[in-house]
């Protein structure tokens, strides 16, 4: 049970990425919300029954465009979140550039073609909610990821801002978050028990971070309490920088 109360009747939400880890969570609470919810990703997630499901590739750009095509059939958009990563654990001497092309291809690059395509659909109306969840990797570093996934999340801080500065006379506020590790299928992947206990020994929370935490505050960021809230970058790591 989620500890804050939303009311997103009547909005349309698009969740790039929304399938697994804080994407499906932020998809299940959105639909709570009241919120009409499409997400995309390349597979279906489970336990999202009342959410549209638009497959998408994100290293095609016809797709993406072909994602947007079908939210403009069902109506207005008014709030979109790149959720979508990719990532590989290697060190920089391990990275070939086609490795490289595909974690920037996805985080980056159509986080960009998202946010153009959400933006022209928002500017017209006046309104508009965009939010780019980066990462503690791109605020900082990162202990289990590589030079390439860092590096695409601290471009999406840079395109967030200019963004805010683009689209917000029109009414468009573009913001971001940067989770720090959280317990998802990717950590356990990524990390040993051994290695979770200890980074949680070192974070000043002393634990690491739930999806439902991550998750509040993208809600609040499409809500009107962050009206004022354009450009800003959200850490939520439990103080680890």
């Amino acid at each position: 049970m989620s500890d804050l109360s939303f009311d997103f009747s009547g909005r349309r939400a698009l969740v790039i990425g929304g399938s697994r880890g804080i994407g499906h969570g932020l998809t299940q609470r959105l639909l709570e919300t009241g919120a009409e919810v499409i997400y995309t990703s390349r597979t279906e997630g489970n336990g999202l029954d009342g959410a549209r499901f638009v497959p998408c590739d994100l290293e095609d750009t016809d797709s993406i465009l072909d994602l947007f095509r079908t939210v403009d059939s069902l109506g207005e958009l008014h709030f979109m979140v790149n959720m979508a990563a990719t990532n590989y654990f290697h060190k920089i001497s391990e990275i070939e550039p086609t490795e490289w092309d595909e974690v920037l291809n996805v985080n980056l690059r159509a986080a960009y073609l998202a946010c153009r395509e959400a933006g022209k659909r928002m500017m017209p109306r006046n309104f508009g909610r965009i939010i780019n969840v980066s990462s503690i990797a791109g605020r900082h570093r990162s202990p289990v990821s590589g030079a390439h996934y860092s590096a695409s999340k601290a471009g999406l801080l840079g395109l967030t801002r200019q963004l805010a500065f683009e689209l917000g006379p029109s009414g468009v506020t573009v913001n971001a978050v940067c989770p720090s590790q959280t317990r998802t299928d990717m950590l356990k992947d990524s990390m040993s028990d051994e290695r979770v206990a200890a980074l949680a020994a070192s974070i000043p929370l002393r634990r690491v971070a739930e999806v439902r935490e991550q998750v509040e505050p993208v809600l609040f960021l499409c809500s009107e309490g962050a009206s004022y809230l354009n450009g800003a970058i959200i850490d939520v790591n439990g103080g680890q920088i």
